[in-house]
């Protein structure tokens, strides 16, 4: 029986596109085939761990003598966001999307934000988030009014400049927001963008982003772990992700540099249960700025990465990397998340190696492996490999 957990979340990690991609826009996406291909790409150690070895994986060598098990997950739930994602790994399925608002957000919610906030709103509309700081930053200043605007995925994002709204208020506007958008507008998530700069040609955003998400409608993962005595660290988002619920400990960090050095320190710490980490740089600086070269280079820091911490476990810790859904960098219909499988790679001493898992449907297969992992009673979507993969 394991002791510790770390489920690593490569953020948007996708293996190629679902069989429904196309549902979702999203046919023929591959985000690690994307990536694979670039001169800044390096994943000699992921290989090993059995990526390439991954049902359905075409790019790249597959290793003949893999040291971790492998599998392909497939999305249950009916969304390809953050949130979902999350939710899913955790063992909580989402049968229905979180709301969208592609036209905007409708005029009652808005003037119910500016008569709780005191702010008025600009924008209004699905947009990038570098290029809505360049079209209305300045008008912003200008006006005092709030950058209010969302994308494909169930979000509302409010821009701020720092000077103009301090963090601290943009924070409590987020809170207000986020207390008002329930029921039919209860979007994912609500983030809160600062930046900073004089003008358009030099605003830039802040790592003081704050993401203000739903409470899960029911018990999750970490719940059932906590419930059980266990401990559970949150790293990077992973708070934002489930508003804190069943998050013992939580640790934010600014990117993957931050959050790899994090997760290297809480190998040396004493505790018994579940580390989830979340690397958030692939999706936000690389996939939806479609930025390859960026993306393959974060994947090769990744991969750098892995030898120090797999040195570093001890005989009863495991070691699960995998992601939320895919954001294939190549892809240039949207910017938005892509409907992919993701892979599950499992390493750890009191594992078999080299299973191959082949594709499994639910990410809540994750959550199950944990519990049983844990020793924790198992009541979450999802059917776990355990018993497939302990020696």
């Amino acid at each position: 029986m394991a002791k510790r957990v770390f489920l690593i979340v490569l953020d948007s990690f996708g293996i190629g596109a679902e069989p429904d991609a196309a549902l979702f826009g999203d046919a023929g996406t591959n985000t690690l085939a994307a990536i694979a291909a670039h001169p800044n790409f390096a994943g000699k150690h992921l290989a090993k761990l059995g990526l390439f070895n991954v049902d359905g994986v075409r790019c790249g060598q597959a290793d003949p003598a893999p040291v971790g098990c492998y599998a392909r997950l497939r999305e249950a739930s009916a969304g390809k966001d953050t949130t979902i994602g999350h939710w899913e790994i955790a063992g909580l399925l989402s049968p229905q999307p979180l709301p969208t608002f592609p036209d905007g957000f409708p005029g009652e919610l808005l003037d119910e934000f500016t008569a709780r906030t005191g702010y008025g709103v600009l924008c209004n509309k699905p947009y990038s988030g570098t290029q809505v700081i360049h079209d209305y930053g300045e008008e912003h200043l200008r006006t005092g009014k709030l950058i209010v605007y969302t994308s494909a995925d169930s979000v509302f994002q409010i821009a701020a400049h720092e000077d103009l709204v301090p963090i601290e208020k943009l924070y409590e506007i987020c809170q207000t927001a986020r207390d008002m958008l329930q029921g039919p507008w209860g979007v994912g998530r609500v983030i809160a963008r600062p930046f900073v700069g004089s003008c358009a040609g030099d605003f830039a955003r802040t790592p003081h982003r704050h993401d203000y998400s739903l409470l899960p409608p029911a018990p999750t993962l970490l719940d059932k772990l906590q419930a059980a005595g266990k401990q559970t660290i949150g790293v990077g988002k992973i708070h934002d992700i489930f508003a804190g619920q069943g998050v013992g400990e939580t640790i934010r960090t600014a990117g993957n540099t931050e959050g790899l050095a994090v997760t290297l320190s809480l190998a040396d710490r004493k505790f018994e249960g579940l580390a989830f980490v979340n690397l958030v740089d692939f999706d936000m600086l690389y996939g939806h700025r479609r930025d390859v070269a960026g993306y393959a280079a974060a994947t090769a820091e990744f991969d750098a990465w892995l030898p120090a911490f797999m040195d570093k476990m001890r005989p009863d810790d495991i070691l699960m990397i995998t992601a939320d859904h895919g954001c294939d960098p190549s892809y240039q219909k949207t910017t938005d998340h892509t409907r992919e499988y993701v892979p599950y790679l499992l390493y750890g001493q009191e594992l078999r190696q080299g299973v191959d898992l082949g594709t499994r449907y639910s990410f809540g297969t994750i959550a199950d492996t944990v519990c049983q992992a844990l020793g924790v009673p198992a009541d979450v979507a999802g059917c776990g490999v355990w018993r497939e993969v302990a020696r």
